[in-house]
């Protein structure tokens, strides 16, 4: 199998990829869905991300971004971050996010798509002011809630909460329905409309993920392993970077 893939990425001429959680578990950052993930363990209700509830009453949100905020600022790309940018002095390479760090463009990717947004700017919801990652991290720090220094309107991350449309859906697909091969890694392809966007590869196709999904028979070739250990193999075999 790992020869297969091996030679599809080879020959790839652009390759477009969807990078979910699992892809910065090793960095640190925690999942939301997997055996000790953030849901899975009770540690915080999906109402923390939902939009509704945010609006009524964002202090839960704050809670748990006190204690995110430490750890996204602490964490670095791991293996597969650095390989996939470093995929791009081979071809074209476009990747598509799940995920709020942002952890692939310190790795040195160009092209990425956050499709729910990122934790690296956030607006007042008010009068539109934007905060840059650190400024919201002192926020934080000494706000219960945060509130904007020019107008007093509450502060929001740029990300994508429950009940809001995902960003860049449209150039997200195209993305992938343009590139040679597309690659899933990391993710459990749960989510919706993310998870819609193997139906629009029309190249070579690849998962990577650590357990089964429910979509494992949409791809050319599934592989269940953890993603760093896989790339160190596929980097080992065939020297791709």
């Amino acid at each position: 199998m790992i020869d297969d893939v091996l030679a599809v990425l080879k020959n790839a001429k652009s390759i477009s990829v969807l990078t979910g959680a699992g892809i910065s578990v090793n960095a640190g950052i925690p999942d939301f869905r997997g055996e000790t993930g953030i849901y899975t363990k009770g540690l915080y209700s999906e109402n923390v991300f939902d939009i509704y509830y945010f609006l009524h009453d964002p202090k839960p949100f704050y809670d748990f971004a006190r204690e995110m905020y430490p750890v996204f600022e602490k964490a670095e790309p791991t293996f597969t971050h650095k390989f996939l940018a470093n995929l791009e002095s081979q071809c074209p390479v476009c990747i598509v996010t799940q995920n709020i760090d942002f952890l692939h463009e310190k790795a040195g990717s160009k092209n990425v798509i956050h499709l729910h947004g990122s934790v690296e700017k956030s607006h007042c919801l008010n009068c539109r002011k934007e905060y840059s990652f650190d400024q919201m991290k002192e926020l934080i720090k000494k706000n219960v809630v945060p509130h904007c220094e020019s107008c007093g309107g509450i502060i929001k991350p740029d990300v994508v909460f429950f009940g809001e449309p995902v960003i860049d859906f449209d150039k997200a697909s195209s993305c992938v329905s343009d590139s040679y091969v597309f690659l899933a890694l990391g993710t459990s392809l749960e989510v919706y409309p993310a998870n819609t966007l193997v139906q629009f590869a029309r190249g070579s196709k690849i998962l990577v993920n650590k357990t089964k999904t429910s979509m494992d028979y949409m791809f050319d070739f599934v592989i269940h392993e953890e993603l760093d250990t896989f790339f160190k193999e596929l980097q080992n075999k065939g020297g791709l970077i």
